[in-house]
């Protein structure tokens, strides 16, 4: 049995990472932003001091979909850079055996090659809409390699792709991808309306990872990955926005007409991760097809949905 400290801990990923953890026999703390805002350095010295920690899974992000992170460009490149660097110090100075920290695959350049692989990642600039979230998480990757040099700090980054599943953020305003095409096609199907608009013109791609898979990646990363080098964590397969709009109408129900508003970005043109260093570092490989996890995503959201 392990002291585990999750920072983000009531967070969509976070929470079902502290399930796991604590149905494995661990003592978890999950850190949450009401008790320890960890932009300041205060409270991240005085949850360490509390905690004591063993093992820390960093997962506290400033985060959203398009629309969320044009409107904070500033808040999301301040908090997240900060809440990452007290996180590090603060493991330096209580001398925490490990760390696992969460990137984000918005840190690849624009135009990088399909499938992003981790030595592409300094290769350009990221995509202009959520570029300041993707630097402040590069920055983190610096300073966690910086760190094993100079203090042996055993710090471990994953860049993640899109996540979805049950208890994910369907507020409309900040939500990701899937969790609002859901839940626009929900409401739209209980109102009766005719037709839906999505941003864009549905011709990007998107890789898509269920918050499961996610958990049981950062769960064998901790067990058995060591290394300075980031790691991909997704399934490997892409699919258009178009085609994702398709699948969840299936699985919603909703029969009405989509409209693309090609007045709205598009975001990064395409997304599709190369898995296999995950694969061969600590063996992880997604079981959860996205039929499926839509699926069951849907069949959450109407059980805890208030009908329009």
């Amino acid at each position: 049995m392990s002291r585990i400290l999750v920072t983000g801990g009531g967070g969509f990923l976070g929470s079902r990472l502290v399930e796991r953890l604590a149905a494995d026999g661990h003592d978890v703390v999950a850190a949450r932003h009401a008790e320890f805002d960890l932009t300041s350095a205060e409270d991240t010295t005085r949850l360490f001091d509390e905690v004591a920690p063993e093992l820390v899974f960093h997962l506290a992000a400033e985060v959203g979909g398009i629309g969320a992170n044009r409107a904070n460009p500033g808040r999301y490149w301040y908090a997240n850079l900060m809440m990452g660097a007290h996180v590090l110090e603060q493991a330096r100075l209580h001398g925490t055996p490990k760390l696992v920290i969460a990137g984000t695959i918005c840190a690849y350049p624009k135009f990088a090659p399909i499938p992003f692989r981790e030595d592409d990642l300094w290769n350009g600039y990221p995509e202009e809409t959520n570029a300041p979230y993707g630097v402040a998480k590069k920055a983190i990757l610096v300073g966690a390699q910086a760190y094993r040099e100079q203090y042996g700090t055993n710090a471990v980054f994953l860049l993640p792709v899109n996540l979805y599943g049950p208890g994910d953020n369907f507020d409309l305003e900040t939500s990701h991808v899937i969790p609002a095409l859901i839940r626009k096609m929900v409401e739209a199907g209980e109102r009766g309306e005719e037709e839906i608009t999505l941003w864009g013109d549905g011709s990007p791609t998107r890789e898509f990872l269920y918050v499961d898979d996610c958990v049981e990646a950062f769960r064998l990363a901790a067990e058995r990955y060591d290394g300075a080098d980031p790691v991909n964590v997704g399934t490997g397969e892409e699919i258009s926005i178009r085609e994702l709009a398709e699948l969840i109408r299936e699985a919603t129900g909703y029969d009405g007409a989509i409209v693309w508003d090609k007045t709205r970005p598009n975001g990064q043109p395409r997304r599709k991760l190369d898995t296999s260093r995950a694969e061969a570092a600590f063996g992880f490989r997604a079981t959860v097809p996205l039929r499926d996890g839509i699926g069951r995503t849907v069949a959450w959201f109407r059980s805890a949905h208030v009908p329009a």
